[in-house]
């Protein structure tokens, strides 16, 4: 017993430096999107600076999950889930706003923060993706980190076709998309804290 107890310290450390590192460029990331978002007029491109705030919260309580029993684990993946439907809502109600009120989203800032978002988000990806399959307080971050990946994609695909031929409404439909996918990643993420629930439940039974 005493032989696997530096193998789960050392995995811990792992585990808390890659949240930290998340948390951080997250962080910085939601800052510098909400800035670039505001100038720019893009629904597409606020969507994708408040899933990095939603990310940064989710890393946060991942990392104050490790450590922790079970049922705060599950509770973080729940919160994060949660976070994620007020996100994802929130998101098509500024959609619906701006389809009633116009805006002139400029192509060129979406293109340039997109891309600069999606280095950050697959480097976090990557290091995220060796606890995919990890508790259910990790794979929430990592399903996270995978909407955001696809998010950054989207936005600079409309942010060069806004360039390229200024169809405004591009931008519209994708911080659309972006908000059903965020919906769609916060029910998956409830799902697994739900059944990781159960699960324990049922062993505990046994």
């Amino acid at each position: 017993m005493a032989c696997e107890c530096p193998h789960r310290s050392a995995k811990t450390d792992a585990e808390r430096k890659t949240l930290r590192a998340a948390l951080s460029l997250n962080a910085a990331m939601f800052v510098i999107g909400t800035v670039a978002g505001v100038l720019a007029q893009s629904t597409g491109l606020l969507a994708d600076a408040l899933d990095m705030l939603t990310d940064a919260i989710a890393y946060g309580l991942a990392l104050m999950a490790v450590s922790r029993g079970l049922k705060f684990k599950k509770n973080a993946a729940r919160w994060s889930g949660g976070v994620l439907v007020l996100l994802g809502a929130g998101i098509i109600a500024e959609v619906v706003r701006r389809w009633f009120f116009g805006s002139e989203p400029i192509g060129l800032v979406m293109m340039g923060y997109s891309a600069v978002s999606f280095a950050v988000n697959l480097y976090v990806l990557m290091r995220l993706a060796k606890f995919r399959d990890g508790e259910v307080h990790l794979r929430a971050s990592y399903i996270c980190t995978r909407a955001d990946v696809l998010a950054n994609i989207a936005v600079f695909v409309s942010g060069a076709i806004v360039a390229a031929t200024g169809l405004q409404i591009v931008d519209l439909v994708v911080g659309f998309g972006i908000g059903l996918y965020v919906l769609k990643e916060a029910g998956e993420i409830l799902r697994q804290a739900t059944g990781a629930g159960e699960r324990a439940a049922s062993g505990r039974a046994l």
